[in-house]
Parts: structure tokens; C-alpha cells; sequence
């Protein structure tokens, strides 16, 4: 009787490993089981103060790159960020970012009214593409702009959102879904069940 309890015993503790080992990989989204800590940096938010990576410390944080003319994937993206904060700022510290990779056009006023419109609450931060491109490169993320004295210029950029944790790394990307005919967006629904799992795990 003693040998079975032990083996039920060894049998509950295999099942529980392998369910907490299991429960960051069954998530589509990219997680990295060692975070990437991201270096110190200088942006500038909405209402034209400085941003470090203070900023990310002490909370969860979700980054989308984009760009205020951007006339599909950015607004589109921020009203599902939006959803998504509203499902999740009860339980987790949560903090979204809209990092514009277009700072030639992209004023701080400009970018105040852009997401005023979303959720004033959300961080609208650019600068200099010196400063720009090393942090959205730790992130995982990427970006193209053309060189181009036209005022009117399209921006390519990762579709994806980045989350950082309270610790300022990188802990996961969530990529969107590609659909024939359609634009990439990420899955308001499965983001904020998977970001639950990733926090829970990672917390």
C-alpha cells in the first residue's frame, strides 16, 4: 500500500510538472523562456516628456509599432489593444504602447490626438530613428521608410505586439493572423487568454 501511494505520489508530481512546463509552450504566441532585457533608451512620449526604460518597470507592457497615417493596420490594432486592455487592466498592471516609426510627421500634438482617440491612457511615444531603430530591434520587431522628400509616404512595419515584462525584457511577441484578402491583425480574444497565461507563468 505504501509503494502505491508513492507511486501515485511520483505519478500527481510528473502530471503537475508537465502540466506547468506545458502551459507556456500550447500558446501560438513566440515566448522566450529566458526574456531579453532591453537596453536603456530616450524617446519622448505624447505630451513631449522623456521616456526611458523606467518607463516599462513595476507592470506588464504591450508595444505596436505604427504610424498615425497608417490607414489600416495601426487603427485597427489599437482599437483591438484597447479591447484587450479593458479585459485585462483589473487583474494584471498593464500598459500599451504605440511607438510611431514615423517621427518626421508624427509631432507629439499629432500623436496626442491619435490616441486620445483609442485610450488617453496609452503611452504615444517616437524619436529620432537613431534612437529608434536599436529599441525596436530588441524588441523583436521591425521597420522599413523609404527615403523620400514626398509628404505623402507609406511606412512598413511589424504587424506583431510586443510584450515586456515589470522587469523591462522582452517576454513574448504575439503575431498576427494572415488571411487571404484580409489585413494582418492580431486575435483581440486569443491575445488576452495567451498574455494571461504567459503573466501567470512568468509573473
Amino acid at each position: 500500500m505504501k509503494f502505491n501511494t508513492n507511486v501515485l505520489l511520483v505519478l500527481s508530481l510528473f502530471f503537475l510538472v508537465a502540466c506547468s512546463e506545458n502551459k507556456v509552450a500550447t500558446v501560438d504566441a513566440l515566448v522566450y523562456e529566458q526574456s531579453k532585457p532591453l537596453n536603456d533608451f530616450i524617446l519622448q512620449d505624447q505630451n513631449s516628456e522623456p521616456v526611458t526604460k523606467q518607463a516599462f518597470l513595476n507592470q506588464w507592457n504591450l508595444v505596436f509599432l505604427g504610424y498615425t497615417s497608417c490607414p489600416d493596420i495601426c487603427p485597427l490594432t489599437l482599437a483591438k489593444l484597447n479591447n484587450v486592455h479593458k479585459a485585462l487592466k483589473d487583474k494584471y498592471p498593464l500598459q500599451v504602447w504605440f511607438l510611431s516609426v514615423d517621427p518626421q510627421r508624427d509631432t507629439p500634438d499629432k500623436r496626442k490626438a491619435y490616441i486620445d482617440y483609442f485610450n488617453p491612457d496609452f503611452l504615444a511615444v517616437s524619436g529620432p530613428h537613431k534612437d529608434l531603430f536599436p529599441l525596436v530591434r530588441e524588441l523583436g520587431l521591425i521597420y522599413a521608410i523609404s527615403d523620400s522628400d514626398e509628404q505623402e509616404y507609406a511606412v512598413d512595419h511589424s504587424a506583431s505586439v510586443a510584450m515586456v515584462d515589470s522587469t523591462g525584457a522582452v517576454r513574448a511577441i504575439f503575431k498576427p493572423e494572415f488571411k487571404a484578402g484580409s489585413t494582418p491583425l492580431i486575435n483581440a480574444k486569443k491575445l488576452i487568454i495567451e498574455f494571461s497565461v504567459i503573466a501567470d507563468q512568468y509573473q
